[in-house]
């Protein structure tokens, strides 16, 4: 978008010199100055906010005169005026209207009336909304948002906002919005009187700001957003838990909005519902795209992966030194040797609960694979399964494995796959949970997530998140395990998926098929975090077919 805008003003014909206009906001109908007024240029990522006293000024450098600049603040009708005209203003006052209030009567039975909260809930400090003046000042001033669908009409409560970590010198002012849907994205602010709040540390109570907006007679009904925006900078950051695999949208000042497919702001919101709408998706997410309901919240899964030994256990930990990698992995036990293969960017530590429970029978070594948790990759090559299978195979040489068992989750369930087809000599049994033969077999939202994840790491094109390119690419290009090749696996393998997981139900039923000897489960409302959230039945089942 940057590259795209700097192409747009590089080929502007008619723009002029460098212009700062001041001026000051004042309420026409009460004479009286309107703080934190939001002014900008329509379509464009720049603009400001008017002090106190309603006071600001504005850099028009460069804009083409034509263009409109829009003063806007909830209660009052929008001011437009062409920056030609405008420029005309410097030093004067703008005058702002107040919008009519029509307020409807509402007749409400409060039996009929029950509570209901919606949104983004975690309270994760892994994944963040990260707010900081001094880092990107250009940025600062821009507003996020997350959509909301209320199947019913709904008068909103209480907005919640997650805070994970909050500094400042001073309250931190911020604006709060609730717009109306326009082809997905939001579109007008449908409150009738400003809402800022100064926020300040004592007001966030056990990692929540709770807003209570009950006063203000809020009632939504369809497809809405709600935005925040922080109106004045401060010395410090603050730190908002955001969700992956939900979509939010961001944009700048009168910018287009833009969603945001990688993570989504932690606000959720407390309503009254009427008792017969219905509690579906739809109302805790207005996005198509969202992920909520294939992949939950496990922020408390991976703290708790943190806190753990796993990963980081210098007595049972060690390398292989293989060509282009160093494989780092763990052993733990004794006996039949079992190998745990993770998930794509994740480590050993996935499996904090697999392995205190699989070590007391086997002899479980539990892999980094190359380029993820401690296991680094100096190749400039696409990642493959193929690959991660050598490696598997190379590091049971080390040990002396002549034959070995493979409980892999997701990528590790496709190298375990892939292992089979390659070394079937090596292989005795394989669990793979959440694997899937082929790319289609993925849930069409999440290709298109990882497919945007991947635009924008190659748009960015960092060198430090090379590595993260070739994790996003591997899942989008791999693998390619044929019916055939499924057909041709003579070891027995476990097939494990959930009811709600991210691989197809009906390619997952379809590789068990394809597998002469092999077993399905899927477990009952699970997603595609078996390991993380069914980790008793998962070990029973492991060890089950195992035959422990």
């Amino acid at each position: 978008m940057n590259k795209l805008n700097v192409l747009f003003f590089l080929l502007v014909s008619y723009s002029f010199s460098a212009q700062v206009v001041s001026a000051t906001v004042i309420s026409k109908n009460e004479n009286t100055p309107v703080p934190y007024v939001k002014i900008g240029v329509e379509k464009e990522n720049t603009g400001t906010v008017s002090d106190e006293k309603g006071h600001f000024s504005i850099d028009l450098s460069g804009l083409d005169s034509t263009r409109k600049l829009r003063i806007e603040v909830p209660g009052y009708e929008p001011y437009m005026e062409t920056l030609q005209n405008f420029k005309k203003q410097d030093g004067k006052q703008i005058f702002l209207t107040e919008k009519t209030k029509n307020i409807k009567e509402v007749s409400i039975k409060l039996k009929k009336l029950v509570d209901k909260n919606w949104g983004v809930n975690t309270k994760t400090k892994s994944v963040l909304y990260s707010v900081n003046p001094q880092f990107r000042k250009e940025d600062f001033l821009g507003e996020t948002a997350l959509a909301f669908n209320a199947g019913k009409r709904s008068k909103i409560k209480n907005i919640n906002l997650n805070i994970a970590s909050y500094t400042s010198d001073k309250p931190v002012l911020m604006r709060y919005s609730i717009y109306s849907e326009k082809n997905g994205f939001p579109d007008q602010n449908i409150l009738d009187e400003d809402i800022t709040v100064e926020l300040t540390q004592d007001m966030i109570k056990d990692g929540t700001y709770t807003l209570d907006v009950n006063d203000h007679n809020i009632w939504v009904q369809g497809k809405f957003f709600i935005g925040i925006q922080f109106l004045k900078e401060f010395e410090g950051r603050i730190n908002i838990s955001a969700a992956l695999f939900r979509t939010g949208f961001i944009r700048k000042f009168y910018g287009n909005w833009e969603k945001v497919t990688l993570a989504a702001p932690a606000i959720n919101i407390d309503v009254k519902v009427d008792k017969n709408a219905k509690n579906t998706n739809d109302e805790t997410a207005a996005s198509g795209d969202d992920l909520e309901g294939l992949i939950s919240d496990t922020s408390r899964y991976k703290t708790e992966s943190e806190n753990s030994v796993y990963g980081k256990n210098e007595s049972a930990g060690s390398y292989l030194e293989l060509k282009d990698t160093k494989l780092y992995y763990e052993v733990y036990g004794e006996g039949e040797p079992l190998f745990l293969l993770h998930g794509n960017s994740g480590s050993i530590q996935d499996f904090y609960q697999q392995i205190p429970v699989l070590s007391k029978h086997f002899k479980v070594i539990a892999v980094d694979t190359r380029g993820q948790g401690k296991s680094a990759d100096t190749s400039k090559k696409d990642f493959t399964y193929t690959q991660f299978a050598d490696d598997i195979k190379a590091l049971a040489n080390k040990l002396g494995m002549k034959k070995i068992n493979i409980a892999g989750w997701s990528d590790g369930g496709i190298t375990g796959l892939e292992f089979s087809i390659k070394y079937p000599e090596n292989i005795n049994k394989i669990i793979a949970i959440g694997a899937n033969a082929f790319p289609e077999g993925v849930d069409e939202r999440l290709i298109s997530h990882m497919k945007n994840q991947l635009l924008v790491l190659k748009l960015e094109n960092k060198p430090e998140k090379f590595n993260e390119r070739r994790l996003v690419k591997i899942m989008l290009d791999e693998p390619h395990i044929s019916k055939k090749d499924l057909s041709g696996i003579k070891n027995p393998v476990l097939v494990i998926a959930g009811e709600r997981d991210v691989i197809k139900h009906d390619h997952t039923e379809m590789m068990a098929q394809q597998i002469p000897n092999s077993e399905l489960k899927i477990y009952k409302d699970a997603t595609h975090m078996i390991p993380f959230e069914h980790a008793d039945q998962l070990n029973e089942d492991i060890l089950r077919f195992l035959g422990k």
